[in-house]
């Protein structure tokens, strides 16, 4: 039992604050957490496996379970491994680099198949995960940041501490980062804390890759090649920030959504058109829909640049989008990537209307993918395929494709 002091809303029901306990690891949640029990009560602990037996401190009791903070693992699991990063477990960056990476993908589909069983009612085979070519220097870019400076001195540099929404973790190093940003991050810290005085707020720093070296402004021009393609983009706007799992990843969204002879492709929030373009070549028309204008304006340039003729762009919310749509319905197939929050009705209601053949969802949360995907059961469609890509190694995060037909 601890002495410290517990938070002022501490509930102190079914432990005390700071109370250790021992528990065996049986699952693990999508956050990334173990999940295990104490008497039939559920305890949640970070950076444990299904199979240990662990000794955890207790910071919080919620309405139906507890959390709790790792002190030492008293029987490990086989397919725990060392972390290579020295920040692991205080920066909030990544969750499983304390497991081998073929476990990280069977989780990760399981995860899935879970929450199509639970939020969709939909008992239905996921197929496993695509692992990552690369699963440490994987990502293009990073978005380090830091507090207002206190009396002219800068304090950390990096990203949230675990278990924190405000106190940043100071990060030298990323090992998940692309080798030219570990490069350029020290220089960089170094000119951010000699200009410490200048800064009257936080802020935000940019770093991501293009052409091998490090764009720090965000209204820079980006280069990244997918394949046969070159895109050009605004480095502060959005794009896929693991170019070597891409070309699988764009090809397979192109085989789903040309089956069965579709011949029209809608692309819903394009982007500056990485669906759109890499899945040109299979489809008579293509048409993408682009809430930002400077991102439109983009995709356009990168069908001139790559010699693709048969794509239009068009700047219009995605909620708007099927009333300028004259492609045949029943031979077109339309491809969504909504943001994390995934899509709102005014748009399902739309797409429904509108009745495509086919729909490719992509998704980076498939929490919201699923929860959208019981809609799409109401409206007559079937889920074909279901698809994890290992985007994000060490990380809980994925990206997720269902394929879905409409019932004749």
């Amino acid at each position: 039992m601890s002495s410290a002091t517990p938070p002022r809303k501490f509930v102190p029901e079914p432990f005390a604050y700071h109370q250790e306990i021992e528990l065996t690891i049986d699952n693990l949640s999508n956050m990334g957490h173990g999940v295990g029990r104490v008497d039939n009560w559920v305890v949640f602990v970070p950076y444990t496996l299904p199979g240990e037996r662990v000794r955890a401190r207790v910071y919080r009791n919620d309405k139906n379970c507890s959390m709790a903070d790792l002190v030492e693992v008293l029987e490990p699991s086989p397919q725990r491994v060392e972390p290579v990063c020295p920040v692991y477990g205080y920066c909030g960056g990544c969750q499983y680099q304390h497991l081998e990476y073929s476990a990280q993908l069977e989780w990760k589909t399981a995860q899935v198949a879970d929450l199509l069983r639970l939020q969709a009612g939909l008992e239905k085979e996921v197929c496993p995960a695509i692992a990552s070519p690369q699963i440490y220097g994987y990502r293009s870019k990073i978005t380090p940041h830091f507090h207002k400076p206190k009396d002219a001195k800068m304090g950390n540099i990096g990203f949230l501490r675990v278990g924190s929404r405000t106190e940043v973790c100071d990060v030298k190093q990323c090992p998940i980062a692309m080798a030219p940003i570990n490069e350029a991050l020290p220089p960089l810290r170094k000119a951010v804390q000699q200009a410490a005085a200048q800064y009257k707020r936080g802020a935000t720093l940019l770093m991501r890759v293009s052409e091998g070296s490090v764009i720090t402004n965000n209204n820079a021009v980006c280069t990244e090649h997918v394949g046969d393609l070159t895109f050009n983009f605004l480095a502060g706007d959005f794009f896929q920030n693991n170019p070597y799992i891409l070309p699988a990843f764009t090809g397979y969204v192109a085989r789903q959504a040309c089956a069965n002879g579709a011949r029209y492709l809608v692309d819903a929030y394009c982007g500056s058109g990485l669906f759109a373009l890499t899945l040109a070549p299979h489809f008579e028309k293509v048409l993408g829909v682009e809430v930002s204008e400077t991102s439109a304006d983009w995709a356009r340039a990168n069908a001139r640049s790559n010699g693709i003729t048969h794509a239009s762009f068009l700047a219009a919310s995605a909620e708007a989008i099927f009333e300028q749509v004259d492609f045949p319905a029943e031979e077109t197939a339309v491809v969504i990537d909504p943001p994390r929050k995934g899509c709102d009705m005014a748009f399902l209601s739309q797409l429904f209307a509108f009745g495509p053949a086919r729909v490719v969802y992509v998704s980076c949360n498939p929490a919201t993918q699923i929860r959208d995907l019981a809609e799409f059961d109401k409206a007559g469609y079937e889920v074909e395929e279901v698809q994890p890509f290992d985007l994000f190694p060490q990380t809980k995060h994925l990206e997720c494709v269902a394929t879905l037909r409409k019932k004749q």
